[in-house]
């Protein structure tokens, strides 16, 4: 007979939560999971009959008592508020992890952590170049770019934790790049690269001005971007959380080993125009779209790095490691609706056999 796991899943009302809640309650070796949110369980989970949920946030301690007598074997941690808000600093992000941190390491039930990182906390930067591939081995560097920042404070306080331990749970760190897909897309609410250029956010005077504005893609030279499916994500996450840790701190970065799309690549998805500026240009026009809007455009402080300069990472080591095979490439990821919830999205460009010609795509200078 298998284990019968019981799963605890922070932040599971989110786009990654929801959809692990998803596809981990559908293995018969899963006897419940626990989802804990700051919002109400989603209509989408609702006739979940394995689903247990908390309302609560996780830097504050009232959802750990609950947790704990579920008696969870594995956590998973991916709560966090991405979006900054507009005016004085008030995340608990760093505060939430270490309390989900302290938890899995206080229950005794608990045997395995998997933490969600980022690959933005390796810093884009002016010296960064599109050949250069971040390894786990590279360290993480201070940013002004909130989210990466808060990222790396985490991680390195989950390094600390770990260090302090008896070493008995064995921990995961996972640093996708950026996660998308048909589920992805499909939430309408994501504020993301996809989401502005394809015009999904409509109604208000901001998503209108969204719109104009990406008629026209204003890009660097250097810029380029890296995604992984939502599918694969998920996939390793299945396979770390009940398959057997080759260590007991390990960290692997999530992204597929072809090459990063180029901005003319993107535009060519999109049927737009480029015009090529310096980076300072797009910092003073993330900068003005900040306060113009009051934060609903979320170009916060920092943010215009990972529009500027290239970052991109090696992700073989899950290859090497676990002989993990990625299922989609890059461009497959961002163009295409295949995979698990290929229903869910009907994107324009979506579905396409191939990635556009860009031999025919124009660029403004």
């Amino acid at each position: 007979m298998p284990m019968a796991h019981r799963i605890l899943i922070t932040g599971a009302a989110g786009y990654i939560g929801t959809m692990l809640c998803d596809r981990m309650s559908e293995r018969s070796d899963v006897e419940s999971i626990i989802g804990v949110d700051l919002k109400p369980m989603p209509e989408a989970l609702r006739s979940n009959p394995k689903l247990i949920w908390i309302i609560g946030n996780t830097a504050e301690p009232a959802w750990q008592v609950a947790a704990g007598a579920a008696r969870p074997d594995i956590v998973v941690h991916t709560a966090w508020r991405i979006r900054e808000p507009y005016g004085p600093a008030n995340s608990s992000n760093i505060a939430g992890s270490d309390a989900v941190f302290d938890f899995a390491f206080a229950a005794p039930s608990v045997k395995k952590l998997i933490h969600f990182s980022t690959v933005a906390s390796y810093g884009a930067r002016a010296d960064n170049s599109i050949a250069q591939r971040f390894t786990e081995e590279a360290p993480f560097r201070p940013t002004d770019f909130g989210y990466a920042e808060e990222k790396r404070i985490a991680e390195q306080h989950l390094e600390q934790r770990f260090a302090e331990s008896d070493k008995t749970k064995q921990v995961a760190v996972l640093r996708p790049a950026a996660v998308t897909g048909p589920r992805g897309r499909s939430r309408a609410s994501l504020f993301g690269l996809q989401s502005a250029l394809n015009g999904s956010f409509k109604g208000s005077p901001v998503a209108r001005l969204v719109t104009l504005l990406m008629n026209l893609i204003p890009v660097t030279p250097q810029w380029c971007r890296q995604f992984v499916h939502e599918d694969d994500l998920s996939a390793v996450v299945l396979m770390l959380a009940f398959g057997t840790l080759l260590s007991a701190y390990s960290r692997f970065n999530v992204s597929p080993p072809d090459e990063p799309m180029t901005a003319r690549e993107v535009a060519a998805a999109f049927q737009k125009r480029l015009i090529k500026v310096h980076p300072y240009l797009i910092r003073l026009a993330f900068l003005l779209a900040w306060h113009g809007t009051r934060g609903r455009i979320p170009t916060a402080r920092g943010v215009w790095r990972s529009y500027s300069y290239p970052l991109a990472v090696d992700g073989s080591a899950l290859t090497r490691a676990y002989g993990y095979q990625y299922q989609y490439g890059t461009k497959d990821a961002f163009t295409k609706n295949v995979g698990h919830y290929a229903t869910m999205s009907a994107m324009p460009y979506a579905g396409a056999p191939e990635m556009p010609d860009l031999n025919g795509i124009k660029t403004a200078l």
